[in-house]
């Protein structure tokens, strides 16, 4: 079992919460990683459907079996349970970390801890592994390709299951349409849904621009934005939002879009292989999404915000990622196993803009050794989302 990163968070938060609910996208191990870190708590399912009519029957008096607590998975399918949590919270002595809620159906789940347990509540967010967890367990492979087309979903990394990448991902995007999409949209919708996910992919690494993608799908600009809402809200996409510094210049003000998990990005714009990939057009693109889904992990794995923004005037001039971390990092990401200078251009010219503020320069490449070169640092892939994190 690989040991997630994120359990310090975890249990760092539940040293301070009565309630943590770890949300995330389907697969990505917020079970596993509860019962890892709470391996003495009484574990419970409404799955099971005897369990669930039995609390939904009478959620206060069925958390009195749990006195110590419990880790409550696939909390959202009895909403009953969330008012008995704060009732229960409220009417006996405070502990932390009494109670860990888990789902499958974020916007569900989510929404019930939001309305019921306001201030009684911390939330933790897990990714799909990252590239350290998957070198803590051996996983990680020599060929960086291979890695991106995979993705990084924990069911893909079980020895014991024997999926092929096609398979498993045309499983998730049916589930995810079915149970998580279909409770938000029209029934009638969902397979102009599913066309919407298609061509958001091809917009992955890009500025966002939703009268584009309605004209392709052929509704309207503000479906598209509450459709965006909902990839956002389970975690299928992220949109990075513009630098606020001007320094002089007048910029942008739209987001870029970035798919989570590289190997469904490769399965929705149908590349098929390590070869296909290596060749395509989109390989740029998926590389930068590969890497900023690297960065986001490594601090939701901390329980920190991302503060990731990127930077991009009016005439054009663009560095990929501005981190506001401990440090401010100005970060390019490039697809070259080559640490060349050239390649930090708009890095140093970011800098000089900025002035002499603190602010340092980094260039992510595809190559295995992590070096600086003339005060900027080029960081090998293995170590993009550990970089900056010390």
């Amino acid at each position: 079992m690989i040991e997630r990163t994120a359990k310090d968070a975890l249990l760092r938060l539940a040293s301070q919460f009565a309630v943590v609910g770890i949300t995330g996208p389907r697969q990505s191990g917020k079970t596993t990683l509860a019962k890892m870190a709470f391996p003495e708590k009484r574990y419970i399912s409404f799955d099971d459907k005897n369990i669930r009519e039995l609390a939904a029957a009478n959620p206060t008096d069925f958390l009195l079996a749990f006195p110590d607590g419990a880790i409550i998975d696939e909390a959202q399918k009895v909403p009953e349970i969330f008012d008995a949590v704060k009732y229960h919270i409220d009417q006996n002595a405070f502990t932390p970390g009494k109670f860990i809620l888990t789902g499958s159906n974020q916007f569900n789940l989510k929404q019930n801890m939001t309305d019921s347990l306001a201030g009684r509540a911390a939330f933790l967010k897990l990714l799909p592994f990252s590239i350290g967890e998957l070198k803590n367990g051996n996983l990680l492979g020599s060929n960086v390709y291979e890695m991106i087309f995979k993705g990084c979903y924990p069911p893909l990394y079980d020895s014991a299951k024997h999926f092929t990448v096609d398979d498993w991902f045309n499983s998730y995007v049916d589930t995810y349409l079915d149970l998580d999409v279909e409770s938000q949209i029209n029934y009638s919708n969902l397979s102009v849904f599913k066309k919407f996910i298609q061509i958001c992919a091809t917009y992955s690494g890009q500025m966002l621009s939703m009268d584009s993608i309605a004209r392709g799908i052929g509704v309207s600009a503000p479906t598209v934005k509450q459709w965006l809402s909902i990839l956002e809200s389970s975690f299928i996409i992220h949109l990075l939002e513009p630098d606020t510094q001007n320094l002089g210049k007048s910029l942008v003000k739209t987001p870029k879009l970035y798919f989570i998990d590289s190997g469904l990005l490769c399965h929705l714009l149908r590349v098929e292989s390590v070869e296909e990939l290596i060749l395509s057009e989109y390989k740029g693109a998926i590389i930068e999404s590969f890497a900023i889904a690297e960065m986001l992990k490594n601090r939701l794995n901390l329980g920190k915000q991302p503060n990731l923004t990127f930077y991009r005037d009016q005439k054009g001039f663009e560095v990929d990622t501005i981190a506001d971390w401990k440090h401010t990092f100005a970060i390019e990401i490039k697809s070259t196993i080559e640490a060349e200078q050239n390649l930090s251009k708009n890095t140093r010219d970011y800098l000089a803009l900025r002035g002499n503020d603190g602010c340092r320069g980094a260039v992510f490449y595809l190559g295995d050794l992590t070096l600086s070169i003339n005060g900027i640092d080029y960081v090998s892939w293995k170590d993009w989302g550990n970089y900056a994190m010390k």
